[in-house]
């Protein structure tokens, strides 16, 4: 019986991990694919090309005077819809906005990954310089895998802030703290935002809900102990839909009238 037990378990675990190796884009990229008709109230939506030639459509609001813009980079099973909601209270405030759609989401071009997520996010910085925009009155906003590109184009382009919603530390990682018998060798793309944060010369905001069971508050913890000068908010009650709650845009919004708005 406990050969039996043994040799079950060991089969439940390669073939776990070898669905996860082989099948990893289709479980870290579940993309939703609803084109929207029409841009959320008071956007228009643009177009910007990437280096490697892809057409991607994204949703942009001007700030008004003296106002930054958001450069917002969502979760991955989310959409401009749900970019949008995350952004409400801070747009409704004057902020500008640039709601990215990755390559392989929304009906853009493309298949979905961290490389390809960092040619986007490069687009959008160039597209928004091209308006006039430049990178230190942006605030780079990144919801769970948005953390990566977020996190790489702060490092790239020291823009006014990043704040960082749900973010991990890195892929990797999120993958053995929540399923520690499977190898975080063998997932492919890393967004190692713990690597990153530290160089980062922008101030930073980490924002954590203190019951997400998906990307667990250590993740929040290797990031602020990464980035001392970080500042590390934890919100009781609240789980891995944190960006899109009234009380994490207060903070935000709050954070950014203190460290950003002068």
């Amino acid at each position: 019986m406990v050969r039996k037990f043994l040799l079950t378990l060991a089969i439940f675990l390669i073939a776990t991990t070898a669905i996860l190796f082989f099948g990893q884009r289709f479980f870290f990229y579940p993309a939703p694919q609803m084109v929207m008709a029409e841009p959320p109230p008071g956007y228009r939506f643009v177009q910007t090309q990437t280096s490697d030639g892809l057409k991607l459509r994204s949703a942009y609001t001007p700030a008004k005077e003296g106002k930054p813009t958001l450069l917002f980079f969502h979760g991955n099973g989310d959409s401009i819809a749900g970019a949008h909601a995350a952004t409400r209270l801070l747009v409704d405030q004057g902020y500008g906005a640039l709601l990215v759609e990755y390559r392989g989401y929304g009906g853009n071009p493309g298949a979905p990954g961290e490389e390809g997520f960092y040619r986007d996010g490069e687009t959008a910085v160039e597209w928004l310089s091209g308006q006039g925009i430049k990178a230190n009155e942006l605030v780079i906003v990144g919801n769970s895998i948005g953390s990566g590109p977020a996190t790489e184009m702060a490092l790239r382009h020291d823009p006014a802030a990043l704040v960082l919603i749900s973010g991990f530390a890195s892929l990797p990682f999120v993958v053995s703290d929540i399923r520690p018998f499977i190898p975080r060798q063998i997932v492919r793309d890393r967004y190692d935002n713990e690597a990153k944060v530290g160089r980062i010369k922008a101030p930073i905001l980490i924002l954590q809900g203190e019951v997400d069971r998906l990307v667990r508050p250590i993740n929040a913890a290797r990031l602020a102990q990464a980035a001392p000068d970080a500042t590390l908010k934890i919100v009781p009650d609240a789980g891995h839909e944190l960006a899109y709650g009234q009380a994490s845009q207060r903070m935000t919004l709050d954070w950014l009238d203190k460290n950003v708005i002068r």
